[in-house]
């Protein structure tokens, strides 16, 4: 599998959505952050670890 982000990545990059208020569903993501969507699960079980991990609260 060939992955664009390290799992510090994925969580710097969640931060960074949330921070500017992009919206967080898994819905959204996966069709505008694909690489994003695709590298959190991998190294989580589901979106809502990582979003977990990065400590955002949706």
């Amino acid at each position: 599998m060939d992955l664009k982000l390290s799992s510090e990545e994925v969580i710097s990059h969640i931060r960074q959505l949330h921070q500017k208020g992009q919206p967080l569903n898994k819905k959204k993501v996966k069709r505008d952050y694909p690489d994003l969507m695709k590298s959190a699960l991998y190294y989580y079980p589901s979106w809502e670890h990582a979003l977990k991990e990065a400590d955002v609260n949706l």
